[in-house]
């Protein structure tokens, strides 16, 4: 069974592991399509419209199967290596360990946001942008400029009280656990994050940068937590609902896959606390 543990726990040796078999699915091409799903299913999930891996019920469910697959990528590289997760509420500032550069590398330089040590960087050679935004084709992140303050325990515990998962309208108006934990209303958490990390994190192609699945290892972690302190509030909607992926209804892209089928994580993984 797969432990995705805390990334400021990892060994040196973990932290090698993960960074190599990052790499080498960036070397063999595997990567840059899990960064071409996740833009384009940012660039057509809207309020109004159909939606599935963002501003939707079916935001945590997509996003566990999307790492699923991640992580499953990582290990036909590498067997022992899971996600780790960073818990952004204790490790808040620039320097913490996932930002040294043994692991994830730290800021980007202040003319450009490229980030200039760590095994990422864009020196490196190993780390081009092929799905991107602009003509920049290294990774740039711009930590705690354009939101200077990383969430705090005191805010993820005020989410993780709701009771309710969603409610109507079932999109980025909508109060409950979901879009909060989300950040569209409420004390925005995971949104946050993106936009504190800045550069490709704050944009649809924000699994260029690997912190994007150590941030959403977390915020599935969240969504455990909560699933135990609100065991009779399952996900909703449950049938019937335009636009929006019901219990029982399949999810793109893989078509294969229910939110009914990804509610118990330690089918396929456990968390290390």
């Amino acid at each position: 069974m797969t432990v995705r543990k805390n990334q400021a726990t990892l060994t040196a040796d973990e932290k090698k592991r993960f960074v190599s078999a990052v790499l080498e699915l960036k070397r063999n091409g595997r990567y840059d399509e899990f960064v071409r799903t996740h833009n384009a299913f940012i660039m057509s999930d809207t309020d109004t419209g159909e939606r599935t891996g963002h501003r939707s019920p079916s935001f945590l469910p997509w996003h566990r199967r999307f790492l699923l697959d991640f992580e499953q990528a990582l290990q036909s590289v590498d067997p022992s290596v899971a996600l780790p997760y960073w818990d952004w509420s204790t490790d808040r500032t620039v320097r913490a360990a996932l930002w040294a550069p043994d692991f994830l590398g730290g800021t980007g330089r202040s003319t450009d946001g490229r980030v200039m040590d760590g095994p990422f960087a864009g020196s490196t050679g190993s780390w081009p942008m092929t799905i991107r935004v602009d003509g920049r084709t290294f990774l740039r992140r711009s930590l705690g400029t354009a939101v200077r303050e990383l969430p705090t325990r005191a805010e993820v515990e005020s989410v993780l009280s709701i009771p309710a998962y969603d409610m109507a309208p079932y999109n980025s108006a909508s109060d409950g656990f979901r879009n909060n934990l989300e950040g569209w209303r409420g004390v925005n958490l995971h949104n946050r994050v993106h936009v504190w990390v800045g550069g490709q994190m704050a944009t649809g192609v924000s699994p260029n940068d690997p912190v994007f699945w150590l941030h959403h290892a977390y915020v599935d972690k969240l969504w455990a937590e909560w699933q135990r302190r609100h065991p009779d509030a399952g996900y909703v909607p449950a049938g019937g609902t335009p636009d929006v992926v019901d219990l029982d209804e399949t999810m793109k892209p893989w078509n294969d896959v229910r939110p009914a089928d990804l509610l118990d994580h330690t089918r396929f993984y456990t968390f290390d606390s």
